[in-house]
């Protein structure tokens, strides 16, 4: 394993309500990349996430943060070791207010001034957030709830920052909002790992890239490359 590989997935199996939705995934996520996981719907990309969370059981196979095992850690150990998700559905604290929401994401910290100040980095980031701070979440549109979920998961100060499907059911104008903020989080220094439908978008900032089928990653490399392959184009970008 090369030193600067911060996350490595190894033969991951995952199985739920009697299917097997992963069955055997590799990659890997270099530090200070942004690396895009593309396929279908059901190709199994969302269940790979939640595996590395700790939010679904590991049937086989194993996940390295850092060099080491983390198979069988809770979402709470691994964002205390800067492991953080924006889940699909972004998953906001309806009844909270923005603030409130933000501060919910810095609570492993303890350093109240530097939480503070990352709050108002996240408003830098997301201005529409601070305009609407004590309005409650779960009355906002979805592209704005989606820049609370981002912001919340940067408040833990995370180094690898996981987004499962963060364009999905947003209109084009938030979509590129969002495309926008990624390329922000990532110009920051913090490594990405980004699961998303939209292929095109996805591997267009991406270092590297990975195509998952049926439970399974089917092609990976350079994503600029991949972008420009007649079987990727054929099979996701509908040329």
């Amino acid at each position: 394993m090369t030193t600067n590989t911060l996350l490595k997935v190894t033969g991951l199996q995952v199985a739920y309500g009697g299917i097997q939705a992963v069955k055997g995934v590799d990659f890997e996520v270099p530090e200070g990349e942004l690396v895009s996981l593309i396929g279908s719907n059901g190709a199994g990309k969302t269940t790979t996430m939640k595996a590395i969370t700790g939010t679904l059981p590991i049937k086989a196979g194993d996940i390295e943060y850092m060099g080491k095992s983390i198979k069988g850690q809770g979402p709470w150990d691994l964002v205390k070791q800067g492991l953080a998700m924006v889940p699909e559905g972004r998953g906001v604290f309806t009844r909270m207010t923005i603030i409130e929401n933000l501060q919910m994401g810095a609570y492993i910290r303890d350093d109240k001034a530097d939480i503070l100040a990352d709050i108002d980095k996240v408003f830098s980031i997301f201005p529409r957030l601070k305009e609407r701070r004590d309005q409650l979440s779960g009355t906002m549109s979805g592209g704005e709830q989606q820049m609370l979920a981002m912001g919340r998961a940067l408040m833990s100060r995370p180094k690898v920052l996981l987004l499962d499907e963060p364009s999905m059911g947003l209109s084009p104008i938030m979509v590129d909002k969002i495309f926008e903020v990624i390329k922000d989080v990532y110009a920051q220094g913090v490594t990405i790992l980004l699961v998303e439908q939209n292929a095109s978008r996805a591997l267009g900032i991406a270092n590297r890239g990975y195509v998952m089928e049926s439970g399974i990653v089917t092609m990976g490399g350079d994503a600029k490359e991949m972008l420009n392959d007649p079987k990727v184009r054929a099979a996701y970008l509908g040329e």
